[in-house]
């Protein structure tokens, strides 16, 4: 009689293939539409990724910390980053620069950590054509006047920044097809939006066919 215990059989294939290579999840967004707010629920959750910290060299806002929220660096220690190649992509937004460090997001993907890289539209985009097995998901805010509300309750921007970061959003919501997913962010609604990337990151641990990046 033939082996029917199918569900045994795949669970052991799997583990001999390339199924258990860790994700990285891409998260983007536009400005202000709360990136920072859900992984910061997602890491008060105890969720096991690991979040890859960018580095930026844009000065520090209240109750940001060093090395949690950013790597605060110098323009000559960014520079130099750049210069040795150790970012994976690195932009200038805004006039200031940010960089996702290389070494960060492949030594967490060596020890098996699904990793968490947050980035804006542009940076996904370069992330896209050097690794698109990565997972991308967008974060679309409800609506523009939404958006303008809350980079308003920031009130770290002037009204020249405000009307220039709204029109960059437009522009990057019309990008979504580089993505895998999106995600309406709504604020009031974190845990809805974190139980969404659970549910993603559950479907990509049942593809057939497992995504593996290879830095």
């Amino acid at each position: 009689m033939s082996d029917r215990r199918f569900g045994s059989n795949l669970r052991g294939k799997r583990r001999g293939s390339k199924s258990c290579q860790p994700l990285l999840i891409v998260l983007s967004g536009p400005s202000g539409v709360g990136k920072d707010a859900v992984l910061a629920r997602m890491r008060k959750s105890q969720r096991p990724f690991h979040y890859v910290v960018t580095a930026t060299t844009r000065p520090k806002r209240a109750r940001e910390k060093d090395g949690l929220n950013y790597h605060f660096l110098s323009q000559k220690t960014f520079q130099q980053m750049i210069n040795e190649h150790r970012f994976l992509e690195w932009a200038n937004v805004y006039g200031n620069y940010y960089g996702v460090p290389k070494d960060e997001v492949s030594q967490a993907l060596a020890r098996g950590l699904d990793t968490i890289v947050k980035v804006d539209v542009q940076g996904a985009a370069t992330i896209k054509k050097i690794l698109p097995q990565a997972v991308f998901i967008f974060l679309a805010p409800p609506s523009l006047e939404a958006l303008e509300d809350r980079l308003k309750r920031r009130r770290s921007e002037s009204s020249q920044d405000l009307a220039l970061r709204l029109a960059r959003a437009e522009e990057e919501i019309r990008s979504l097809l580089i993505f895998d997913y999106v995600i309406i962010s709504d604020h009031n609604k974190l845990d809805e939006v974190v139980s969404q990337i659970d549910v993603i990151v559950a479907a990509e641990k049942c593809r057939v066919e497992p995504r593996t990046v290879k830095l």
